[in-house]
């Protein structure tokens, strides 16, 4: 028996339950890992809310962890007891064990915090996505980040600079300015102060930009539209602040031929090859210094409550850990 989160109902961090549950053996294709660090990402308070219904309560969510090969399915040939592994996108993360299955699993270099890796993998492996495949960055270009001092904000900034690109990213503080600018942003905007379409037309000589990477969704959406270039591109991948309201394709029209997408990582990683391959990119980068594993606050994980009250409040920055 090992203990973990589980919802029983949907509702606030108050429905976040420390239960005793059996783990079992794994069957085939499974292997069982000892978790050492479980991430903290903000598609767990959806599930924990219903805004992504789950069908089956009581149960464990969480997305991302690390952690130690302790059993193997009668199939799996991959992986050996004892291997270090790390994974995104695979729900039952908060607790102590699990189950999981093998594919799904990345095996950790040598060189990797276990912590750090479990705190941003998921996040790392969105911003790999989001700067290599929807929207290709290429030197010389200039791109806006919402939410710049978020875990994936941060993320975008660096690996964005590192690929020769100028980062203009929003913020909802001066402290949290000063954040992103010590991971690449290049010109913060703060919009609890500043107007940040007009800001960022300043910025570009009234051009523009080619992408808009935006993962807060409701209160930022229509304006980040503005932001555009003639034929950029608008990419949503998360909703912080609400789903936007529908949108009339016409505006896009009107607004400059523009394009819209909705990615999710699961889509880009779908595929057990993608997933490799768009871990070892990722892994790369943290190796060459254009990307940072880092963690800047940590919880233990029967404390998970306060760690969602904390991240909806938006008294987080960067990465967080829950530590079984």
């Amino acid at each position: 028996m090992v203990h973990a989160i589980r919802i029983h109902e949907h509702g606030g961090p108050e429905v976040l339950r420390w239960d005793e549950i059996e783990v079992g053996e794994p069957g085939p294709g499974q292997v069982r890992i000892r978790q050492t660090a479980v991430g903290l990402n903000y598609i767990d308070t959806y599930h924990r809310s219903g805004a992504y219904k789950l069908p089956d309560l009581p149960a464990v969510i969480g997305m991302a962890g690390t952690g130690v090969v302790e059993a193997l399915g009668p199939d799996v040939t991959t992986l050996k007891v004892g291997d270090r592994v790390g994974y995104a996108m695979s729900i039952g993360a908060y607790a102590e064990s699990r189950l999981i299955a093998a594919d799904r699993l990345v095996p950790l270099p040598s060189w990797l915090d276990e912590q750090a890796t479990a705190a941003t993998l998921l996040q790392g492996l969105t911003a790999q996505y989001l700067l290599r495949s929807t929207y290709a960055v290429q030197p010389g270009d200039t791109i806006l980040v919402q939410a710049a001092a978020g875990g994936v904000g941060l993320l975008l900034c660096s690996w964005a600079r590192h690929l020769g690109a100028t980062v203009i990213g929003t913020v909802g503080s001066a402290e949290k300015a000063e954040l992103a600018k010590a991971h690449g942003c290049h010109h913060t905007i703060d919009y609890t102060r500043e107007n940040f379409v007009s800001r960022v037309k300043d910025l570009t000589d009234g051009q523009g930009v080619p992408v808009v990477y935006d993962g807060v969704g409701k209160t930022t959406f229509l304006d980040g539209l503005d932001c555009l270039r003639p034929r950029g591109l608008m990419v949503l991948f998360g909703a912080a602040s609400g789903a936007p309201a529908p949108l009339d394709l016409g505006v896009l029209a009107a607004k400059g031929s523009l394009y819209v997408t909705r990615p999710t990582l699961a889509t880009y990683t779908a595929k057990r090859e993608d997933l490799m391959a768009s871990a070892a990119d990722l892994f790369d980068a943290v190796k060459n210094g254009g990307v940072t594993f880092t963690v800047n606050q940590r919880f233990a994980l029967k404390d998970t409550a306060e760690a969602h009250r904390a991240l909806e409040s938006r008294a987080t920055t960067g990465s967080t850990v829950l530590v079984p």
